[in-house]
């Protein structure tokens, strides 16, 4: 959650591949125009672009891949832009503009692992996967917000906006569509002269990568968002892959540049950007906005970059708000509206008045029919200062009211400036191995609490009996300063 005024409804996105195809074929310039309308827009809710060398790097290798796409006139049709998110992730949008996630690249061990990412998301746009996955996500308009909404009042009265940033949340290919992506993929960075064993070296690692996130969520109340979920991942697909590299008599031959690439990610951000906020374990800390509150146990939370949500066995909730001129009563009337969109009268009771860790707040729920049974709708509103207004919305049981999450609305709370000062971001630095250093010693430094080897393992793409070598360069997660 960024910094600034947090909108209480998701931004307005269109999100679908461009059309192109094998042969040269000049982009569609609706898809274009659509493209460079959202691009901003889409940037902001997705964490913020990446500037600086990284991303001119970045840029460089899509461009270099890309060439060989079939798309005419790459070099101006295709975009490539890096992401300022948490989050394992790569996609491509209509009008040729191409998204990977600064955490994807710190999974990385080199650059044709990062040609491969490029050029699979320029392999689906060749592809023309668009309108299968139009189609897709008009079937299934609820993204995360969605979730939390289109579970109450239904897609029929779900707002544009809300309905237009489903879509991206709910877009995911076909494991035929991953394949040919992949093959395409394979195929632009072989063109372009990369080491096609980079691409299964990228797929097993994002194998590790889920399988210890699996094993860590419980426990870090970390969730992966909805957007992230666009490519499934299968041993088949790894060693799908493989095979294809090594059919190509070029396995091991080529570009890897992996000193280059290390150097381009020293210093990137893992996992939060203080600016957004941290989740640390059951909470939520924004050293900014000098906010804190705490999940109850068994929930997990997504950072997004204007809201947080929340989900449990008992139920979802999401956190957001931002400047507002008026009462805490209006405030909350303002939430409703926002999510019905105007579109359906429900009775809202007047919200109660209380003060929570010293700060005056407001509460009310109210109890809505749906398909699948009876369902409370809650909102408390925090008045942060004079300006400025936070809130919960909660979606739980019929009955249940507040209940499952009073913990959470009785813990938030405004954070010292001490505490604000302490929150530093987590880093990679990249070292060289001295003699006597071992896969445990070196994991012994990592910047968590807990899975210390499993993190540096997955990390540098090593197995728990590997033989580090004097000299060799291996990433760590380190504490950093923050870039403000």
């Amino acid at each position: 959650m960024r910094k600034g005024a947090l909108l209480l409804a998701a931004a307005a996105i269109a999100v679908t591949p461009a059309v192109a195809q094998q042969a040269a074929r000049y982009l569609s310039p609706q898809d274009v125009a659509e493209a460079q309308r959202q691009h901003a827009q889409m940037v902001q809710e997705l964490g913020g672009a990446e500037t600086g060398p990284r991303a001119a790097y970045v840029e460089s290798v899509g461009r270099r891949v890309s060439a060989y796409s079939g798309v005419a006139n790459p070099g101006q049709a295709l975009h490539f832009t890096t992401l300022n998110s948490p989050v394992e992730n790569a996609f491509s949008v209509p009008g040729g503009y191409v998204y990977i996630t600064r955490q994807l690249m710190t999974l990385m061990d080199d650059e044709s692992q990062l040609a491969f990412a490029l050029g699979h998301e320029v392999g689906h746009i060749a592809a023309n996967h668009a309108h299968i996955r139009e189609a897709y996500a008009r079937r299934n308009p609820m993204g995360v917000f969605g979730q939390i909404v289109g579970a109450i009042f239904g897609p029929s009265i779900m707002s544009n906006v809300i309905a237009q940033r489903a879509r991206m949340d709910s877009l995911s290919f076909s494991r035929e569509q991953e394949y040919q992506a992949d093959t395409l993929g394979l195929r632009y960075m072989i063109s372009a002269g990369y080491d096609p064993a980079g691409a299964a070296r990228l797929l097993s690692a994002l194998t590790s990568e889920t399988a210890l996130e699996a094993r860590l969520q419980g426990k870090s109340n970390r969730q992966t968002p909805e957007w992230a979920r666009t490519h499934p991942l299968s041993e088949n697909r790894m060693q799908r892959a493989l095979a294809e590299a090594r059919a190509t008599g070029r396995l091991g031959k080529g570009i890897r540049n992996r000193d280059i690439f290390l150097n381009e990610i020293e210093g990137a951000y893992v996992d939060d950007d203080p600016a957004q906020g941290v989740i640390d374990g059951p909470t939520f800390i924004h050293p900014d906005l000098r906010i804190q509150f705490t999940v109850p146990p068994g929930y997990l939370m997504s950072n997004g970059a204007t809201a947080v949500t929340i989900s449990g066995s008992a139920g979802k909730a999401q956190f957001s708000g931002g400047r507002f001129a008026g009462t805490l009563e209006n405030y909350i009337l303002r939430v409703f509206q926002e999510l019905t969109r105007g579109q359906m009268q429900i009775p809202i009771p007047p919200p109660q008045r209380v003060t929570i860790n010293g700060l005056p707040a407001a509460v009310t729920s109210t109890r809505v029919s749906t398909a699948s049974g009876v369902v409370d709708v809650s909102v408390v509103a925090y008045q942060w200062d004079p300006q400025r207004i936070y809130h919960f919305v909660m979606l739980t049981a019929g009955g249940s009211g507040v209940g499952p999450f009073a913990p959470m609305i009785n813990s938030l709370r405004k954070v010292t400036p001490a505490e604000a000062s302490a929150i530093r971001p987590r880093i990679i630095h990249v070292v060289m191995v001295a003699p006597g250093d071992t896969v445990q010693s070196l994991a012994n430094r990592m910047a968590y609490r807990d899975y210390k080897l499993d993190r540096f393992l997955v990390l540098n793409g090593l197995a728990s009996n590997s033989t580090l070598m004097p000299g060799q360069r291996v990433k760590l997660v380190v504490y950093g300063t923050r870039r403000d």
